[in-house]
């Protein structure tokens, strides 16, 4: 499906007359064509760059109909490093669910973290720390939905951060089986008081600040960044009996606050931006030979674009 739709996107150019209006319409549009890649953030970041009418290296482009928004289809054509693409109702799901798997997660923390605020005998911190590993279990699973729905243009990279979020539910599991329910205890009751068991949980926030890294580096969020050693500094004080308990609600209030702002401001970005250049993913699902037969492709189209140019100036 992937090598019907990149292959049937990628055009040569006609000949005679409507090549030349085409050339001399590419060129009227070329001041306004993005480049459709970041090259220092390709790796991690999605990105992507709406095209205009025109051509431009031998494929044929669409003129953008609409803009992206939340919750609608966005039914602009971005040219992607391996031809056009759109953004449809699937991808607009995923995008959906990936957020939402960060407001869960967000959510369920700031909850079970606010027992730490709440005063002695307080209703409210009865029922949640009664509900502690609860709120856990919601949060892990929000953040396992993110990652298996992240787009990150290296395979690897978010195949480390799912096996992150694998062995937090496994060290999880082992931590309240083999140690907290035989001291009759819940296992986040347990991490607090017993700060060895972070390296069996750890993975899990591991994982988070890996996918924080990658939000912050790939759209500048601020608080983004701050969490990416707001998460870890905490962690290792509790882990190394370093840190104050002062330190560590400051820190935790921190968190609780930063993961708020970052979880509720995903949904003000354009669903575009989460799904990158779609292109990308659609080459790499390719077999091996119908990626070289597709590569050959385009580089014959430039060749033929460029000295159609040459000839042309």
């Amino acid at each position: 499906m992937a090598s019907r739709v990149l292959s049937t996107t990628l055009v040569t150019p006609p000949c005679s007359t409507a090549l030349n209006k085409s050339r001399i319409l590419a060129k009227k549009n070329k001041s306004r064509i993005k480049p459709s890649t970041n090259s220092e953030k390709q790796f991690l970041c999605s990105s992507s760059s709406a095209s205009d009418s025109g051509v431009r290296n031998g494929k044929i482009k669409s003129k953008a109909v609409s803009e992206s928004s939340q919750g609608s289809i966005d039914r602009t054509v971005y040219q992607g490093a391996f031809g056009p693409w759109t953004v449809d109702p699937e991808d607009v799901r995923e995008v959906v669910l990936y957020r939402s798997g960060l407001v869960t997660c967000a959510s369920s923390f700031v909850i079970a973290a606010s027992a730490a605020y709440l005063p002695e005998n307080f209703a409210s911190k009865e029922i949640i720390e009664q509900n502690l590993d609860l709120f856990y279990l919601i949060g892990a699973g929000g953040l396992g939905l993110s990652l298996y729905l992240i787009h990150i243009y290296v395979t690897e990279i978010k195949r480390t951060l799912q096996a992150l979020w694998v062995l937090g539910g496994v060290g999880s599991l082992a931590t309240y089986v083999a140690l907290a329910q035989p001291a009759g205890d819940h296992l986040v009751h347990y991490v607090l008081y017993n700060p060895m068991a972070v390296w069996f949980v750890g993975p899990f926030f591991a994982a988070l600040t890996g996918l924080v890294f990658k939000e912050g580096l790939c759209y500048g969020k601020l608080e983004a960044g701050i969490l990416t050693f707001v998460i870890p500094t905490l962690l290792l004080g509790h882990l190394t009996g370093l840190m104050g308990d002062g330190v560590k609600l400051t820190l935790l209030g921190s968190w609780m606050a930063l993961f708020v702002i970052f979880a509720g401001r995903k949904f003000t970005q354009p669903i575009k931006d989460d799904i990158g250049d779609k292109s990308v993913f659609m080459f790499n699902s390719l077999p091996e030979d119908e990626k070289k037969a597709l590569i050959e492709k385009l580089e014959q189209q430039k060749l033929q674009s460029d000295s159609q140019e040459v000839t042309f100036q």
